[in-house]
């Protein structure tokens, strides 16, 4: 059975079970009420046939009295209970529902993990295997060699994410806040991308002197990230638009790709921890689920936002803005 058969079994079970709560408790009432009602139409039968003092219409006050405190009782009591019951319900099911989500996120991390841990490693021992077996020439060596320095550093890359993300997590990262260059910073990680991707096209529009207080680690994590998931996601042969610049007394970042875009639905999730858009089982893209949630972590530890919207014609525009 399927975690998400599992999941549908559990939530079936779960409502049939509400609904039969609910529904004893609500025979339960009708029950009561029912049983009291009786006994008044009783109680006042008897005192009409039987009751011929003065004191009638003190006993006939009695008798109504008695029946609407046991009423309102009944009400009370079963009102309280169903409430009781509603707030449990709700409680109870979105704890589950969220453990069950955390549990498949969790799954399809570790699916997408080994994978994206076993590709860099296989490559890069099937090309130093090759260079050892063989004789090759001076170019096939160094091709062989940049491809094997391209996996390591996407390996590298994908450490840097887990562990960092782990640290963030558990408020153990010990930041080396400091003024710098975000200029020259992002004109070094986008010469990296560049050499990484030689034949991706990167346009780039980087305003000179713009200086950041920051992490420079984080900075360039969370801008290798955002190119990284354009480089992703979007069409080979269309280019990838890079822009730093200040813009109404803030310091923006925007990074635009032309792909596919993402859906109004998709966009209050991508940024939470392990979510990737569609089925891991089915989706070919590479990925962890982990570099917007640290885009997002990053910018927000330097009293940034970020965002997305679409690129026109086509495609995502990722804006992260810090203040100046």
């Amino acid at each position: 059975m399927t975690g998400e058969s599992k999941r549908k079994l559990l939530t079936i079970a779960y409502w049939v079970f509400l609904s039969y709560i609910i529904a004893a408790l609500v025979w339960w009432f009708f029950s009561l009420y029912s049983q009291n009602m009786a006994m008044y139409r009783l109680r006042r039968e008897h005192l009409t046939t039987a009751t011929t003092s003065p004191a009638y219409s003190a006993e006939l006050a009695d008798i109504e009295n008695t029946r609407r405190r046991n009423n309102a009782k009944y009400i009370g009591e079963g009102g309280t209970f169903l409430l009781l019951i509603l707030i449990g319900a709700v409680f109870i099911y979105r704890s589950v529902r969220g453990q069950l989500r955390a549990q498949q996120q969790q799954q399809n991390f570790v699916m997408a993990i080994t994978h994206e841990l076993k590709t860099p490693i296989s490559v890069a021992r099937l090309n130093l295997e090759t260079l050892q077996r063989y004789r090759l020439d001076e170019a096939k060596k160094e091709k062989l060699v940049n491809i094997t320095l391209q996996e390591t550093m996407r390996l590298d890359s994908l450490i840097n994410n887990i562990l960092i993300s782990s640290q963030l997590d558990g408020h153990s990262y010990q930041a080396a806040r400091e003024d710098l260059s975000f200029s020259a910073l992002v004109q070094d990680v986008t010469q990296q991308f560049a050499g990484r991707y030689t034949e991706r096209r990167l346009e780039r529009s980087i305003e000179d002197d713009i200086d950041i207080h920051g992490d420079p680690l984080l900075l360039k994590l969370l801008v290798s990230n955002l190119l990284e998931n354009a480089n992703k996601y979007s069409p080979r042969d269309r280019p990838i638009y890079l822009s730093l610049q200040r813009a109404d007394g803030r310091t923006e970042l925007q990074v635009r790709d032309e792909g596919p875009g993402i859906s109004h639905d998709e966009r209050k999730n991508i940024f939470k921890k392990f979510y990737r858009i569609g089925n891991e089982q089915t989706r070919k893209t590479k990925g962890t689920g982990l570099g917007l949630y640290l885009c997002k972590k990053i910018a927000e530890d330097h009293q940034g936002r970020i965002r997305v919207e679409n690129n026109q014609p086509q495609g995502s525009n990722f804006a992260v803005s810090f203040p100046a």
